[in-house]
């Protein structure tokens, strides 16, 4: 008994001790994510004053977002939540506080020129920061400060974009793909509250959606495997996805002309692009993602098949040329408007598969299919949380043992026949496949193949 007393009574002092700290942390990131957001709004709205088109100033922004980035501190490029991933796994969450202000004015400069970036990664950026720089201040050990840091992660998903629980789960679940850190779980979710509420508190208002036209969908054999299907579409564009981020930011890195022309000419060509087709793709595409949702949405002049390429490649060129902002939102856009491209391609509840796709794509890019569904709830209401399950799921394991976020640990197969050194992370893992399920697939195909053959003679001489 006294043996259980004493357990007791030290849980119950852990407890505390983390409900005080990550309620202290979480207020703290809700304000300065508050002042972050407030900023970042004040300078889309001022677009307006400019006498030509803002994104005229897009060349120009990336070349002096990428002076800043250099001078002041060099963590600041890219879209801030790998970096913040990198620093939990190998520096035990230690972040310089210098990363806060220049983030912040890198991402404000890149979005308010068009940059095709999000504000999230800056969210995560700016509140692992501050609970670093809290944990420096207070002498935490290495433990105690990663874990303030994974709070500060949490704590800014959930203040960007309004949903405290999938942002808790967010800010752990993308450190290590099949892992959630229980340890961790409380004091993210009490952060993530925190931020959330301050921040409300504070004026930010968010955006939910309206989805009452789905509590008219029946629960189907047909409409559950259209939903199958649509995780698997989902998939192969969050694979897509990935493979064009990292393949033009490697072939931008290998041209050899100084980073500052680089970024001059990747600004120039949106420019252009925007300037005589759309500007849509510029920006967080906030617009577009909020038309998405409107009932009875169409493809027309404003919503395209094509958007979530485009989309993609405005990401990719704003990133790899040296551009500073997230990439969820971006993965936002391209996962809704893929999401109505498919609802066509199948003929029916196209604002479900624009819902579908928003969640699901976050879920195969960022390998993170728990915040995703727990976010299509919070979004979009408990009536999708069934689907939204099988969706996510599918196009997480399609995606395949890959990420956006290349410093993510894995600690996951996601095929019994796949072979993986669990424990490396993404960049540097292992994968094989068993050759003997190879040969088997290569004895289907050709199976298929010959049959093919003989159907088309035997058709052929029919015809005859």
């Amino acid at each position: 008994m006294r043996k259980h007393l004493a357990e007791q009574t030290v849980i119950f002092f852990s407890v505390a001790k983390w409900l005080i700290l990550s309620s202290v942390v979480g207020i703290m990131i809700g304000a300065l994510m508050s002042i972050f957001l407030k900023l970042l709004h004040g300078a889309e709205a001022n677009r307006e004053l400019l006498p030509f088109h803002y994104y005229f100033l897009l060349p120009f922004a990336l070349m002096l977002t990428i002076w800043i980035v250099k001078t002041f501190d060099k963590n600041a490029t890219g879209h801030g939540t790998e970096k913040v991933i990198e620093a939990v796994h190998k520096r035990d969450g230690l972040i310089n506080i210098k990363v806060i202000p220049v983030k912040l004015v890198a991402t404000l400069i890149t979005i308010f020129a068009g940059g095709s970036v999000g504000k999230e990664g800056p969210g995560a950026q700016i509140g692992a920061g501050a609970a670093s720089f809290a944990s420096t201040i207070l002498r935490f050990s290495n433990r105690d400060r990663k874990k303030l840091v994974i709070c500060g992660i949490s704590a800014g998903f959930a203040s960007v974009f309004g949903t405290p629980i999938a942002g808790a789960i967010f800010g752990i679940e993308v450190l290590i793909i099949g892992v959630i850190m229980y340890d961790v779980l409380l004091p993210s979710f009490i952060a993530g509250f925190a931020a959330f509420t301050t921040a409300q508190f504070l004026g930010v208002e968010y955006t939910y959606y309206d989805v009452d036209f789905f509590r008219s969908l029946d629960l189907n054999l047909d409409l559950i495997g259209k939903v199958v299907l649509a995780g698997v579409f989902f998939g192969f564009v969050s694979d897509w996805f990935i493979t064009v981020i990292n393949e033009i930011e490697s072939y931008i890195k290998k041209i050899p002309y100084s980073d500052y022309k680089k970024a001059f000419v990747a600004g120039l060509v949106m420019v252009v692009f925007s300037f005589f087709i759309s500007d849509k793709y510029l920006g967080l595409g906030l617009n577009t993602i909020a038309e998405v949702f409107h009932n009875n949405v169409v493809l027309t002049d404003n919503i395209n098949w094509y958007d979530f390429i485009i989309k993609t490649f405005f990401t990719s060129l704003t990133l790899g040329a040296g551009g500073s902002g997230g990439i969820i939102t971006p993965i936002f856009f391209v996962g809704a408007t893929s999401g109505v491209t498919f609802g066509h391609l199948i003929g029916d509840n196209i604002e479900l598969f624009a819902a579908l796709g928003f969640v699901s794509v976050l879920a195969g890019t960022t390998n993170s299919p728990i915040a995703s569904i727990i976010m299509a709830v919070e979004l979009f209401g408990t009536q999708i949380s069934h689907y939204a399950a099988v969706s996510v799921v599918i196009a997480f394991l399609i995606t395949g043992h890959r990420s956006v976020f290349p410093s993510q640990k894995l600690a996951l197969k996601k095929a019994d026949n796949i072979d993986i050194a669990e424990g490396d992370d993404i960049e540097h893992t292992r994968i094989s496949v068993n050759m003997e399920d190879i040969e088997k697939v290569k004895q289907i195909k050709d199976k298929l193949k010959y049959k093919s053959l003989r159907w088309q003679v035997k058709h052929h001489k029919e015809k005859k």
